[in-house]
């Protein structure tokens, strides 16, 4: 699957230099892997969510060959030395999509709180979710605070909320 959504992945469009925030699998998450290593063969800028606290992500920069460490809430991403960047675009795990480009969670709002954060300094970062094409479901209920994505990539293609890509 990991290299199916690499390839449909391959229709994100950026400027090379755009800092491309992405994740490494827990539990069953599609496996973003191959997709970052492309993307950074485009010339993006890769990162990584830390758990600062139980209330805070932020995101570290992700350079080839650099250790991983435990990050929080079951991850893996770069140590405190790395970098902290403002994504351009955010490659968003969830546990469920609608056709209008809701999403649910996994109920912390680490994601919603870090979007509402890059929000308020001006930063408008495209949502493009990650998931499985079966974790579609008919209709989400959607918050004040949530945040629509723009896109989902599955390993059934990339879809923009609205019209196929």
């Amino acid at each position: 699957m990991g290299l199916e959504m690499a390839t449909h992945g391959e229709a994100i469009a950026f400027a090379p230099g755009a800092i491309v925030s992405g994740y490494l699998p827990i539990r069953s998450e599609p496996d973003l892997r191959p997709l970052l290593a492309r993307l950074r063969e485009r010339g993006a800028r890769l990162c990584l969510p830390v758990v600062r606290d139980r209330q805070t992500i932020v995101f570290r920069e992700f350079v080839r060959g650099a250790a991983l460490v435990d990050t929080g809430f079951g991850t893996s991403g770069p140590n405190v030395d790395a970098a902290v960047l403002d994504p351009d675009i955010l490659l968003v795990p969830l546990s469920a999509f609608d056709g209008a480009g809701n999403r649910l969670g996994y109920g912390a709002g680490h994601y919603d709180r870090a979007i509402a954060r890059l929000m308020a300094m001006g930063r408008a970062p495209q949502l493009i979710g990650t998931a499985f094409g079966f974790q579609e479901v008919p209709t989400l209920p959607a918050e004040p605070h949530d945040m629509a994505l723009q896109m989902i990539l599955t390993e059934g293609g990339l879809r923009s909320f609205g019209e196929a890509i």
